[in-house]
């Protein structure tokens, strides 16, 4: 496979990186993956106009792959926005010290989102300059952070935002789905291919 429009456009890493091995096998085309995962990969190409490394790690698995991939399908579906969601994965992922998935989902969302600066930085804080957005990241946050254990007040302060039940639930899979991305980078030393993003943090 030729390189990609995404590893074109994301192929400017900072040379100050600490050295890394990965140690789970990337695919190095859609070819050399699973003949499984085959068609998934081809449709993630075709949707962001290259296959990013972690796509390419978890096709190891199919079962993970396709699993992976249902489960984001169904979170675009919910009753979150996009710029939400990026701005919950960012949260989490600086949580989790997930420097894959920070450089990601800083990419994404700059480039999908239309998230600034600004909002991103208050995103990896866990927080959110938009006043009903902010209560979806800060819960976001507080789950992780308290492994599930949020208190009344905490559940109830984003109720009062304005979000429905199952709107929480929505928030609760957002943080599902970021943490196994979160774990599968950390596992593989997934290696980068985006821009690299400076931890604020250290993790949860």
């Amino acid at each position: 496979m030729k390189n990609n429009s995404l590893h074109a456009n994301t192929a400017s890493i900072a040379t100050h990186l600490e050295p890394f091995m990965p140690r789970l096998n990337t695919p190095a085309t859609i070819d050399a993956a699973p003949a499984a995962t085959h068609a998934s990969l081809t449709a993630v190409e075709k949707q962001l106009g290259g296959v990013p490394n972690l796509f390419r790690v978890v096709a190891n698995s199919p079962a993970a792959l396709t699993g992976y991939l249902q489960l984001s399908a169904a979170s675009a579906q919910g009753g979150l926005d996009a710029a939400t969601r990026e701005r919950i994965a960012l949260a989490v992922a600086e949580l989790n010290g997930c420097g894959y998935c920070l450089a990601a989902h800083a990419f994404l969302g700059r480039k999908l989102a239309k998230l600034d600066d600004a909002e991103i930085t208050a995103n990896r804080s866990g927080a959110s300059t938009d006043p009903k957005a902010d209560a979806a990241v800060r819960f976001a946050a507080a789950v992780v952070r308290q492994r599930g254990r949020v208190g009344n007040d905490q559940v109830q302060a984003v109720l009062s935002a304005g979000y429905s039940d199952a709107q929480v639930l929505d928030i609760l899979l957002a943080v599902a789905l970021n943490t196994f991305t979160n774990y599968v980078n950390e596992v593989a030393q997934t290696e980068l291919d985006f821009p690299a993003v400076q931890p604020l943090q250290l993790a949860a």
